[in-house]
Order: structure tokens, then sequence, then C-alpha cells
């Protein structure tokens, strides 16, 4: 019921992770279905490879502005 849903009147997504600026995972609130922006910066379904690939994203993200802020610190 909740997939016809979401074919008659769309996704309703919602936020769920913010990987990196740009980069963010959604959840459709009706039919829980997770995507996430690629590239393009358009919405793809949420495989098991682009979960890797967010994950090392984050990775990164995280390590830059950790190092970003301990080089401004000095």
């Amino acid at each position: 019921m909740k997939q016809i849903y979401c074919s008659i009147f769309g996704h309703d997504y919602a936020i769920t992770k913010h990987v990196t600026l740009h980069v963010k995972e959604y959840r459709c609130k009706q039919c829980k279905e997770q995507v996430t922006t690629n590239g393009n910066g358009d919405l793809i379904r949420l495989t098991s490879k682009y979960k890797e690939i967010n994950i090392e994203l984050e990775n990164i993200h995280t390590k830059r502005i950790r190092k970003k802020r301990k080089v401004s610190i000095v």
C-alpha cells in the first residue's frame, strides 16, 4: 500500500545521514526506500556499493576537517 502511495504522489524523502557537505543519504517516509546523491547530484538507490563509497567519503571528509582544525589552531 505504501508503494502505491509513492507511485501516485511521489516519495517523501527525509535526510538520514550527512556524509559530506554535498553528499547525503535519504529515506522515504512512506516506503522506506533509501537513496543517496551521486557525483552529478542526482538521487540514486542506495546499494551496498554506494554504502561503502559513502563510508569512505565520510572518513576522508572527517580526516580533512580534523587536519584543517589542527592546522588553524597552531
